[in-house]
């Protein structure tokens, strides 16, 4: 019952994996913060540099329609085509060094967001075939944490070769290591059954059947929703922080990479615990002690302390992974493989769009509402959503209830 990411390294498909997932989410993690930077270094334009990331984001909206994909065709084979696509796709970003080819970095990332909805769908389907059921709490924990270890290192490194060599050495860099992790990917042994949809079947039908099997679920649909409902306002609170760290705790600016460092440690320290707490409890307490936790720290943001400031930060970065690796590691369990790579991406977009949606909303509310009225707001919706996991519980715990 204790921690599992031992047997997890120890499996030879998880590490190779977990390997795989690591190598390219540093590369990313590093091209990421350099195209924002890169845009601004070349045009001069806020407006063009904050492009960048909606460049990225933007396709989660089509995750759906992206995801089904995955279910079309073998995903192993899919999942290291796609890698070394992007390895090539990147290389056009080696002649954009003035403004007049910005255009290029544009394109790039537009398609960089399509390949990482669609590789986000592959890996949640191939990880319930070539991952143990057992082992797939830890395994999603400990992706959680590479990802979130990535993004404290990676934009470090990416900062200082695009400051020595340019933006064209980081987007060599992250070609490389697409190259590498579809080499790592080409290691997993895996018998995938035949697969593809019935003759005649529209790719809408096929679309929609992705999100009936989570909306037949009540499980899976109430876990999705409580994270999209978190997710909202985790966008509340990341539009709230230059506020907190300037008019609450009186600091400059770059004052928000302290509180964004101090959250990302307490993310690894989560998805470390992932899987073994999955392990001791069901998914939907899981999820909602998760919740929780994130919902406090949102709220003792409010408080103008820098001690306190921190602390929330902590808080929010272990408490926020939760229900994500509860909802995927559900919906890795319970959805049919057939259909699994286009709900994975319809619970992604449901789980992430909210994200970007109140980022923007939060935007505006922060320039007419104090955030010391904002952040104990959003953090008791927070904390409505994870009741709302605990009744799913209770409910499903009644007898004649289905």
């Amino acid at each position: 019952m204790g921690w599992g990411g031992v047997r997890v390294l120890r499996d030879r498909n998880a590490a190779y994996y977990l390997s795989g997932v690591v190598v390219s989410g540093f590369g990313s993690s590093a091209m990421f913060l350099a195209a924002g930077v890169w845009t601004k270094s070349l045009t001069g334009s806020d407006s063009l540099a904050a492009l960048t990331t909606f460049c990225v984001w933007a396709p989660t909206l089509c995750g759906p329609l992206i995801g089904t994909v995955a279910d079309r065709v073998r995903r192993r084979p899919l999942l290291i085509r796609v890698h070394l696509a992007m390895a090539l796709a990147l290389l056009p970003l080696l002649a954009v060094r003035s403004a007049d080819r910005i255009w290029i970095l544009f394109a790039v990332l537009l398609l960089y967001g399509v390949s990482s909805v669609l590789l986000d769908a592959v890996e949640a389907a191939l990880v319930a075939t070539a991952v143990p059921q057992e082992l797939r709490g830890d395994f999603n924990g400990l992706r959680m944490t590479a990802n979130e270890g990535m993004k404290l290192l990676a934009p470090l490194l990416g900062a200082g070769l695009f400051v020595r060599f340019g933006g064209p050495t980081v987007a060599l860099l992250d070609a490389v290591t697409f190259a590498v992790a579809a080499a790592a990917f080409a290691l997993l042994r895996v018998e995938e059954p035949a697969t593809g949809p019935p003759p005649g079947e529209r790719w809408t039908t096929q679309v929609v059947q992705g999100a009936g099997a989570l909306r037949r679920h009540p499980l899976l649909w109430r876990l999705v929703l409580a994270g999209a409902a978190t997710m909202g306002v985790a966008g509340l609170n990341g539009a709230a922080v230059y506020a907190v760290v300037d008019a609450g705790l009186h600091r400059p600016p770059a004052f928000a990479g302290v509180l964004y460092a101090v959250q990302g440690i307490g993310s690894v320290l989560s998805g470390l615990c992932a899987g073994a707490l999955l392990r001791r409890m069901p998914d939907r307490v899981f999820a909602a002690a998760g919740i929780l936790l994130f919902a406090l720290g949102v709220a003792l943001r409010a408080l103008p302390s820098v001690p306190v400031a921190l602390a929330a930060s902590a808080m929010i970065g272990a408490g926020l992974p939760c229900v994500l690796i509860a909802a995927m590691t559900a919906v890795q369990r319970e959805v049919p493989d057939a259909l699994l790579g286009r709900a994975a991406a319809t619970a992604n977009t449901l789980l992430f769009a909210p994200n970007a949606l109140t980022l923007a909303v939060g935007a505006g509310l922060v320039a007419v509402v104090d955030h010391r009225v904002l952040l104990p707001a959003a953090g008791a919706l927070a904390a409505v959503a994870a009741v709302g996991c605990c009744l799913l519980t209770v409910r499903r715990r009644t007898p004649g209830n289905s």
